[in-house]
């Protein structure tokens, strides 16, 4: 689903690569014919996939969590990907069709056993969270541990709204808009933008606005709802909605938290999910 970013400026975001260049590995892997970009941090024996918002890649979405994680939990190898036309992952050219998140789905999963995970957590963000309950309902035995947030099974007429009010990214803040068009180059920004907006509203007009939710009613996997309250993109009704269909589900909330609570409130939510993780939450 859509995602508004506390985005760092392309000056900091290149100091804090520097700064932890020792840490972390970047490379590129091909996963069915596509060369993927992904970071890895970390030397643990367990995975853990960082699933990326709309257009998003691993150092525009998951920065504090590269930084962070590997010091709270240990015992986990870190894996932040650019989904395919996405970020580093060009080519190719990002293909929105009726079925993009189950594709994504397939290719992360090939991603990470091609890593040597056959098991493994993911945390997904947004529309990384819409995939990582498609890979959560599609084999129940593939993740260990799921934590999602900023993400619903479907899309409603009010989110439909709030969708065609963002297309305009000139619209957008400075702070929102430089770190994408970095990575993309201003044109091709406006440009997947756009498309990523009509692909939405796409399963709005031809799914009656369905993502994943006969997945989502096959999950067994554990799992940690995480939830902005104030989050102006996701409906508040996603959270009752899920939290009845994924048994056993856990949650955490961020009174006033938007969309982006992994970036605003980092440290607290590093920490949320590392308990999770290590079943002291």
């Amino acid at each position: 689903m859509i995602r508004v970013r506390l985005f760092q400026s392309a000056k900091s975001t290149l100091k804090i690569l520097k700064r932890f260049s020792s840490n972390f590995t970047e490379q590129k892997i091909n996963v069915d014919g596509v060369d993927i970009n992904y970071v890895k941090t970390g030397n643990g024996s367990k995975g853990i996939l960082l699933m990326p918002g709309a257009i998003g890649s691993a150092w525009t979405d998951f920065t504090p969590q590269i930084e962070k994680l590997p010091k709270l939990l240990p015992d986990y190898t870190i894996i932040a990907w650019d989904p395919p036309g996405y970020g580093k992952s060009i080519p190719p050219k990002r293909q929105f069709d009726l079925n993009f998140y189950h594709k994504d789905a397939e290719c992360a999963t090939s991603l990470m056993k091609i890593l040597g995970y056959s098991n493994f957590s993911v945390l997904g963000w947004s529309d990384g969270g819409i995939t990582a309950m498609i890979m959560a309902g599609t084999d129940r035995r593939l993740l260990d541990n799921m934590v999602i947030w900023g993400a619903g099974p479907y899309i409603n007429e009010k989110e439909v709204k709030v969708l065609e009010d963002m297309r305009d990214v000139s619209t957008w803040s400075a702070r929102m808009r430089e770190p994408m068009e970095k990575l993309y180059g201003p044109e091709r920004f406006r440009e997947i933008w756009s498309e990523w907006v009509d692909a939405a509203i796409m399963f709005y007009d031809k799914r009656n606005g369905n993502y994943c939710k006969g997945e989502l009613e096959k999950i067994v996997t554990p799992t940690l709802i995480l939830h902005g309250v104030k989050d102006p993109m996701i409906a508040e009704e996603h959270i009752p909605y899920i939290r009845r269909r994924i048994l056993g589900c856990r949650y955490y909330s961020f009174p006033q938290g938007k969309h982006n609570i992994h970036l605003r409130y980092a440290d607290e939510f590093n920490k949320v999910v590392a308990n999770f993780l290590l079943q002291k939450y």
